[in-house]
Order: C-alpha cells, then structure tokens, then sequence
C-alpha cells in the first residue's frame, strides 16, 4: 500500500499556502495601500471580500465540484491561488488585486473540504481523527509563521518579494499534489438533493451553530490581540510580535493534543472546549494589566485556540458523515461567519466598552457554543441508514426522463 503520510503533509503544506495568502495580507495593508494608492479602508476589502466569498458561495462552489477527481480539484485550486499570488506581485492596480482576491475565494473552500475528506479516506478510520488534526496544523503553521514570514518580506525586501512567497508556496505544494496523490477515477457524485438534504435536519444546524459561537469566541478577542496587548498589557510592538510568534508555535502543539483527545471522546471533548475558554478569557481578563501573567496566560490561549479548529469540524462533521465534502464546506462558510460576527461583535465592544472588556464578549459566545452542544447532545445520535436504500448510490436519470 502506498504510503500515506506525505500525502497528508502535503495536503497540509497547501492549506498552509492558502492561509498564509488569505490572512498574510493582514499585515502588509499598509504597504498595499501606500504602493497602489488606495485609502486604508479600501485596501481593506481585500480581507473583507475574501471572506464573504468563502462565506456565502462555499457550499454552492463545493457542490459544483462533486464528481471532479480529487487529484484535479486540489491541484486546480493550488494552481489559483499560486497565481493569484503572483498577480499581486506584479500588478499595480487595486482592481486587479481585488479581483484576484475574489477568484481563489472561491476555490478556498473546495480545497479544505476536498482535502479534509481525502485525508480522512487515505488512512484507517482511527487513524482519521489525527489526519484531520495534521492538516489543521497548515493553518496553525499558516497564522505561526507564513503571516509574520510575508509581513517581513514585505518590510524588509518589498511587497513583491512577500507576494512571490506566497505563490512559490502554493506552486510547492501544487507539485506535491501532482506527485503524491492517488490518480483515483472520480467517485460517484452523490446528487445535489442528497447533499443539500443534510439541511433538512435539526442536527447539522445546532452543529453549525455551535460552529458559528466557537469561531465567534475565538475571534471577538483573538482580532484585537495586539490591541489588547498595547492598550490594557502596555507592551511594545517588538514584544507584542514575539508573542504572535510564541501563539502560533503554541498553536501547534495544542492542535497536537486536541487531536488525541478527539480519538479518545469527541463528544466530552467538544462539550469541555467551550467551557475552557470561558476559563481562559476569564484569566486573560484578570491578567490583562501585568505583563508577566499576560505572557503565561498568552501561551495558554494559544493552546486552546488551537482546538476550536478541529473540535468544531469533528463536531459539525458527526452530523454531515453522508455528505463529507458538502459538511466541510459548510464548516468553512460557517466558521468564516463565525469570524466576521466576532470580529464585529469585538469591534463595538471595544469602542462602546472599552478595550479590558473584550474577553466578557469571547466568554458570552463561549457559552452560546456549549449551549448548542448541550443541546445537540439532549436530541441524540443521528438515526442509523441503511446502505442499501442509499438513493446517492443510484445513477442520475437522463435528461427529460421520467421521475
């Protein structure tokens, strides 16, 4: 049997690519907007459009995409976004690079979804909880090291060079995609209805919805980090950006051990999570003003935000099993909505209620989440199916045929 391994490093490598392209435009706004002459609010529908294209269109791009080869799809969307990137290097036009930012937003949640299922079906099924977790590692790796790695690039060399970083990333992985991935024939497309009827049960919503309050409470505080940081901490910049670096390395080792504990009870463990951030943004709170607990108290966030990845998908992934790909695209729209609601939500706090007050509306969305979950958990285990009265496993009638 083909070994396995490299091909989930590889699907890794290229969710780390596609992060460090979505979210490493963060930190080089500034530069875009100097550069190509735009105001600071107008170079920031980069990030904005970006996410309300994954948002809303996911779903709808992933179910177009069922029946494509696996291979195919992930090596199109790799292609795209190694592009894409190479654009932004070379263009000197907002309009341009705004396009550009739209057009691999809608392969953004084909790739995770198609790389997520893949990577589970590559390997055994108890080994599918820990491949999930090494390719939710790209995206710590991503937010550690390709954000910081492109705002560097584009301090210290220029906003091309952090651009061309992006797309030699994308175009690695692409490669690694050609090279290791099984050339298996497409499956079987499940039809739009079958997939599209995992929205006719209350369960995958109350999934979702858990979803939507865990990435809210991630990021009503996680957006406002560095604020957080120089107004309540009085931190300077320099040891401000040490510790994005220590989060993310921190991140790491904590998608690690959300991973095992997923294996072991992914129902206890997507109950504790939330409740663990109220505890967290309780400390972050009351450390907040002295910098030596706000050091131990960011390291330890960094370890729980780690988990609301990958606890969330395994989560909202129970309730969509008949229809992988079609849930994970939902994961992504959904904890993107989850992100834009937070950020929002942190936004008005701190211009209402001040800066201190930020992890009160983190722990509020904490404890929305584990309210979902409790109740997802009152209504029970997904009614068994019978494979064989699977309508998905039929052929789709011929045009103009009759029902």
């Amino acid at each position: 049997m083909r070994k396995t391994g490299p091909v989930v490093l590889t699907l890794s490598l290229g969710v780390f690519g596609i992060i460090t392209t979505e979210m490493g435009v963060v930190g080089v706004l500034p530069r875009i907007s100097e550069e190509l002459g735009v105001a600071p609010s107008t170079a920031g529908w980069l990030v904005g459009a970006f996410a309300l294209v994954v948002a809303v269109a996911g779903p709808f791009a992933t179910l177009l995409a069922s029946g494509v080869r696996r291979k195919t799809v992930l090596a199109s969307a790799l292609a795209v976004f190694a592009a894409s990137n190479a654009v932004y290097a070379l263009t000197d036009r907002f309009s341009v690079m705004l396009a550009f930012r739209i057009v691999p937003a809608l392969f953004h949640p084909v790739f995770f979804a198609v790389a997520l299922t893949a990577a589970t079906r590559l390997v055994p099924p108890e080994r599918a909880t820990r491949a999930v977790t090494t390719v939710f590692a790209g995206v710590t790796l991503g937010f550690a090291f390709g954000v910081p790695i492109t705002s560097y690039l584009a301090e210290h060399l220029s906003l091309a060079a952090a651009f061309w970083f992006g797309a030699g990333t994308n175009l690695l992985a692409l490669l690694g995609v050609l090279a290791l991935f099984p050339a298996t024939p497409a499956e079987r497309r499940l039809s739009y209805g079958r997939q599209l009827g995992v929205l006719r049960r209350s369960r995958p919503w109350l999934a979702m919805a858990a979803v939507v309050f865990v990435f809210a409470a991630m990021f009503s505080v996680y957006g406002y980090f560095a604020e957080y940081l120089e107004r309540v901490t009085r931190l300077g910049g320099s040891t401000i950006g040490g510790l994005l670096m220590a989060f993310g390395a921190v991140m790491v080792l904590g998608n690690l051990a959300f991973g095992r504990l997923l294996e072991r009870d992914p129902v206890r463990t997507a109950t504790v999570f939330p409740l663990l951030y109220v505890l967290l943004y309780a400390l972050v709170r009351a450390a907040g003003p002295w910098p030596a607990p706000m050091v131990l108290a960011v390291l330890l966030w960094g370890a729980v935000h780690s988990g609301g990845l990958v606890v969330s998908q395994t989560w909202l992934a129970r309730d969509t099993r008949d229809a992988p790909e079609f849930g994970n695209s939902l994961f992504i729209s959904f904890s993107n909505l989850g992100i834009t609601v937070g950020s929002a939500v942190g936004g008005l706090v701190v211009a209402s209620a001040g800066t201190r007050q930020l992890p009160w509306a983190g722990a509020g969305f904490a404890l929305a989440a584990l309210a979902a979950v409790l109740v997802r958990r009152r209504i029970g285990p997904e009614p068994a199916r019978a494979p064989a009265a699977e309508p998905a496993e039929l052929p789709e009638p011929a045009a103009g045929s009759a029902p």
